[in-house]
């Protein structure tokens, strides 16, 4: 199996260089570049087309998350998965937006580290949805937008399965508050997120709250 391919983008060069060496002793990650800033991460991702890029979300020469939009935009084949000082940075749901597969914190260790990344670049999402949910709901101050018409096409029983994602609810926990099948739920889940355009639950997270679908 080939080694992860892996693109660190951090302004500050001790963490930059530290991480980069740390992830280097994991097994089947190889950092492949690193960059100081968002620009020069994204030119890297063109030059190396890594499987994954770890982006700090602050920095000087262009931020984390319009890093993210750019890759995901441009290079939808990598991966984004973003680093923060603070567990409750407001940005990190800015960034998920922008489509970055999972945020950690940089207290995070090695291994934990390299579960996210190995995910990311797997397709599969290592954001906890009830964790964005409270990140969404602390930064409008703890209100949401008035429930608005479903858009995108989404039937009454899809709000219904979104409505229950953003509370941080899982496939089986939304069958049985449902008292539907588990097999029904993900139907619906398919459906919403192929009318929407939405990649994964995170996602749907910011989605909700942004149409006023949360906590109906």
């Amino acid at each position: 199996m080939s080694a992860l391919r892996v693109v660190l983008a951090d302004d500050q060069r001790i963490v930059r260089d530290g991480l980069a060496t740390v992830l280097g002793l994991l097994e089947g990650i190889d950092v492949v570049g690193t960059a100081a800033g968002g620009d020069s991460a994204v030119g890297l991702v063109a030059e190396l087309a890594p499987d994954v890029l770890l982006t700090d979300l602050r920095m000087p020469a262009g931020d984390g998350v319009e890093a993210t939009r750019r890759v995901r935009t441009d290079h939808p084949g990598t991966a984004v998965v973003v680093l923060t000082t603070y567990v409750d940075d407001d940005a990190v749901v800015d960034a998920i937006a922008a489509g970055a597969s999972g945020w950690l914190s940089k207290d995070a260790d090695a291994e934990a580290i390299g579960r996210a990344l190995r995910s990311a670049a797997d397709g599969v999402s290592t954001v906890d949805a009830s964790v964005l949910a409270r990140l969404v709901s602390a930064r409008s101050g703890g209100t949401r937008p008035e429930p608005a018409e479903p858009p995108d096409g989404l039937t009454p029983r899809e709000v219904e399965v979104l409505a229950l994602i953003a509370d941080g609810l899982s496939n089986t926990e939304i069958a049985r508050r449902l008292v539907v099948g588990e097999a029904t739920v993900k139907t619906h889940v398919n459906h919403l997120f192929a009318k929407t355009g939405l990649r994964d639950r995170a996602q749907a997270v910011g989605y909700a709250y942004r149409h006023g679908l949360a906590g109906r």
